[in-house]
């Protein structure tokens, strides 16, 4: 959702339009490595000027309002990287691009609630993409659209070959995996 703030300066009025997004960081608080407590989190986007800051849950989902679009995620890796002396790959998308990878979902309702949505920083090129629709595990299937890899596995996140780490060799992209849970709770904080 976007908001409009008004502003008045000598004759002049402008208009600035603050736009939700969602950052999803790949990696963080995973097993104790490159650990970054929420709250501290929120205070460093909120030292780069972004508005109306809310974090969920520890994996790194980050939801705020800024007027900028390009390098957001840039912006944030570089303050990452100073503050904690790490890398992290960030993805930034607006809740209008994730409400529509949510909604492109290929599974029926009751696979769709147990599915996994692994976000893609890159588009995959098409032959990497058609190498990697041959495999098959019985319980599992996968499909693979050029911003998300969508999972459904019977076993379970933890049994399964086919993780996130998977993918990436696969499709050479990086990217970052959440359950329907997630994503659908990150659409409710950005358009609330």
């Amino acid at each position: 959702m976007d908001r409009w703030i008004y502003g008045c300066t000598g004759y002049f009025t402008y208009r600035i339009i603050m736009k939700k997004y969602i950052a999803l960081f790949r990696g963080i608080n995973v097993g104790g490595h490159k650990k970054i407590i929420m709250a501290d989190l929120k205070m460093l986007f909120e030292s780069l000027g972004f508005t109306d800051v809310q974090t969920y849950i520890q994996s790194g989902n980050v939801v705020f309002s800024s007027n900028k679009r390009e390098v957001l995620a840039e912006i944030i890796a570089e303050e990452i990287k100073k503050t904690y002396g790490w890398e992290v790959p960030i993805l930034v998308i607006t809740a209008e691009e994730i409400k529509d990878i949510l909604n492109k979902c290929p599974f029926q309702n009751e696979k769709k609630e147990k599915s996994y949505f692994m976000l893609l920083y890159e588009a995959p090129s098409k032959e990497n993409i058609e190498l990697t629709h041959d495999v098959k595990f019985p319980g599992e299937e996968f499909f693979i659209s050029k911003e998300c890899v969508y999972l459904y596995t019977e076993i379970g996140a933890g049994k399964t070959k086919l993780t996130n780490n998977y993918f990436e060799k696969k499709l050479k992209v990086t990217a970052t995996s959440r359950n329907f849970r997630t994503i659908v709770k990150l659409i409710d904080l950005a358009l609330d």
